[in-house]
C-alpha cells in the first residue's frame, strides 16, 4: 500500500509557521513589539478502515510526525485515539501545535537571523524603528550595512535643507555610493521619497541639474561661429531667452546629429521622456515647434508630455502613411504603453489607439532611425 496523500506530512506544520517569517511577525516578536500568536495545525491521518488496511504504514506517518516535534522543541502534539472491536484503538497525533517564539525558530532553523535582527534593532534610535517594525525583512537584508545607514540617516538629518549636495557626506564609514545602494532603506527610515531626485529634493539637498544639447545656427543666436553644438544647464540657457523662430525635437541621438536645423531655429536633443527638458523652456513658447519621435506607443506618450509645455507643438513623420510606407522594418514593442494621453489630435490619438489595440500586429513599433532617410528630410522639409 503506497503512502496515503490526504495524510497530513510533518512538513505541513513548518510550512504553516513559516508565513510567520514570511510576514515578518517572527521577526517583530523577537524584539517585543508584537505577541506570539500560537500556531495549530490540524493532522488529518488515517481512518479506523485505513488503520485496518495497513497498520505499519499508519504507523510509520505517525512515528514521522512525531519524529519532527523533536520532543515538544519543535512543536507540541495533541493526541487522540482511533480504531474498535477490529483493530484494537490506536493512539496518532490529531494536532501539532507551535506554542512559542522558540519553537518556531528552532523548526524553521532561524534562530541566527533572529538573533541578527534583535541587534539591529538594538543599534536603531527610536525615530527609525517604525518602518524597521514595518518592513523588518528589508532591515534584515541590510543588516551588513547597518551601522553605515544609521549614520548616514544622522548625517543627512542633521545637514537637512542646508542646500548642501550628497557628495558631501562625511559620516563614518559612509559614501555616496552607500547612499546610492542602500537609498531605498534610507528613504524608508527618514521617510522622504526613494526616487533618487525626489529623495534629495525632499531632504533639501541640491539635485543634479538637468542639462539639454542642443544643435543651432550660431549666426542666428549670435554666436560665433566656431560653435555649432553644446551641452547646456536648463536653467541657464532657460534664462538666456534665445531669438529662436523655430525648433525641432527629436527623440533619438543619431536622428538628432542628422536632423537638418530650421532656419533661424535649433535642433533639440528629447533624449526619450527627458524631452519634457527641453519643452519647457520658456523662449520656445510662442514658437513654431516639431517634434519627432518613435512610431509607437511611447512615442506618442512622450509626445503627450512635451504638449504639457508647448501646447503647439505639431508632430512630425509620426503618422500612419510613414508607418505603413515603411512595413518591412516594423519592429516589436516589448513594454508599450496604455496611458491615457489626452493632448494627442485626432490623427495622432487614432493611430495611437490603433497600437495599443494591436490593430496592426502585436506590439508594433517603427523607430525614427529606420525610415528612410529620404523620406525624413522631404516630410521636415514640408514641415518648415
Amino acid at each position: 500500500m503506497s503512502p496515503e496523500p490526504r495524510w497530513t506530512p510533518p512538513e505541513a506544520v513548518s510550512a504553516r509557521v513559516r508565513r510567520r517569517w514570511n510576514d515578518g511577525s517572527l521577526l517583530r516578536v523577537a524584539v517585543g513589539v508584537a505577541p506570539f500568536e500560537p500556531v495549530e495545525v490540524p493532522l488529518r491521518g488515517p481512518s479506523a478502515g485505513e488503520l485496518g488496511d495497513d497498520v505499519a504504514l499508519a504507523r510509520a506517518w505517525a512515528d514521522a510526525v512525531i519524529r519532527s516535534s523533536r520532543d515538544g522543541a519543535h512543536y507540541d502534539l495533541v493526541f487522540g485515539e482511533i480504531g474498535g472491536r477490529l483493530v484494537g484503538r490506536t493512539r496518532i497525533p490529531v494536532r501539532a501545535v507551535v506554542s512559542s517564539a522558540d519553537q518556531a525558530a528552532a523548526l524553521l532553523e532561524v534562530k541566527r537571523p533572529l538573533r541578527r535582527f534583535t541587534e539591529l534593532w538594538r543599534q536603531t534610535p527610536d525615530p527609525l524603528r517604525s518602518w524597521v517594525r514595518q518592513h523588518p525583512h528589508k532591515a534584515l537584508d541590510a543588516e551588513a550595512d547597518w551601522t553605515a545607514i544609521l549614520a548616514a540617516c544622522a548625517w543627512l538629518q542633521a545637514h537637512r535643507d542646508q542646500g548642501r549636495r550628497l557628495r558631501e557626506i562625511t559620516a563614518e564609514g559612509v559614501d555616496t555610493k552607500l547612499v546610492e545602494r542602500r537609498r531605498g532603506v534610507i528613504a524608508g527610515l527618514l521617510g522622504v521619497p526613494s526616487g533618487a531626485t525626489a529623495f534629495a529634493e525632499a531632504l533639501g539637498f541640491i539635485v543634479k541639474t538637468p542639462t539639454v544639447r542642443m544643435r543651432f545656427d550660431p549666426a542666428a543666436l549670435g554666436l560665433p561661429r566656431e560653435f555649432t553644438e553644446a551641452v547646456f544647464r536648463l536653467d541657464e540657457l532657460d534664462a538666456a531667452a534665445l531669438p529662436v523662430r523655430a525648433a525641432l525635437i527629436v527623440e533619438n541621438e543619431a536622428t538628432y546629429l542628422s536632423a537638418p536645423i530650421p532656419a533661424g531655429g535649433v535642433v533639440l536633443w528629447g533624449r526619450g521622456y527627458d524631452a519634457a527638458h527641453p519643452a519647457s523652456l520658456g523662449w520656445l513658447q510662442g514658437v513654431p515647434v516639431r517634434y519627432w519621435g518613435d512610431l509607437d506607443t511611447h512615442g506618442f506618450a512622450i509626445l503627450d508630455r512635451v504638449r504639457a509645455h508647448l501646447p503647439q507643438v505639431r508632430s512630425v513623420l509620426m503618422d500612419q502613411e510613414t508607418l505603413f510606407a515603411h512595413r518591412d522594418r516594423w519592429g516589436h514593442e516589448d513594454a508599450p504603453t496604455n496611458a491615457a494621453l489626452p493632448r494627442l489630435t485626432g490623427d495622432e490619438a487614432a493611430l495611437y489607439e490603433a497600437l495599443v489595440t494591436d490593430r496592426h500586429g502585436t506590439g508594433v513599433r517603427l523607430e525614427q532611425e529606420r525610415i528612410d532617410w529620404a523620406w525624413a528630410l522631404e516630410r521636415l522639409a514640408e514641415a518648415r
